[in-house]
This record gives structure tokens, C-alpha cells and sequence, in this order.
């Protein structure tokens, strides 16, 4: 079965955003391999921080994933509070 081509476009868009959110970050830091190059070589300091770079790239990606969304709600009609919720 071939991939959907608005599954895709959509991806793409994200990707996109992401990188955009990327090339804004000033301190972007990578994960650490082995844990040899932290002051500390104390696994848990490492397993730690690992943790937090992970964290901060997963909120990244869903502030990119809600900004299409936004765009496509808007593109497609407007914004629309779902019926169960009163602003």
C-alpha cells in the first residue's frame, strides 16, 4: 500500500518546523555517548542529563506538531473551540 500523500505532506511540514524551532535554539546540546566527556562520571548524572536533552527535543517536536495543527485548523475554517469547552 502505497503512503498516504497527506500523511506525508504533513510530516514533511513537521519536519520542517522542527528544524525552523532547531535554528532558533541557542545552546542545542546533543546527547552524550558514553558519559566520558561530563565533569562527572557518575552514571546517574549522565543517565540525567541524557534525560533532559531528550525532554527538551521532545517539546520541540510537539510545539511543532501543535503549530501545524494550527495552521491547518486555521487554513481549513477557522479556529473552533471543541463543543464541550466554553472560553
Amino acid at each position: 500500500m502505497p503512503p498516504d500523500p497527506a500523511v506525508s505532506d504533513r510530516r514533511q511540514r513537521i519536519h520542517d518546523l522542527v528544524l525552523a524551532l532547531l535554528a532558533q535554539q541557542k545552546d542545542l546540546e546533543l546527547l552524550a555517548g558514553d558519559g566520558t566527556g561530563l565533569p562527572s562520571s557518575d552514571p546517574g548524572n549522565w543517565i540525567e542529563r541524557n534525560r533532559r536533552v531528550v525532554q527538551r527535543y521532545q517539546a520541540l517536536v510537539r510545539s511543532a506538531v501543535t503549530l501545524d495543527a494550527l495552521v491547518d485548523q486555521e487554513v481549513n475554517g477557522g479556529f473552533q473551540a471543541p463543543a464541550n469547552q466554553a472560553y
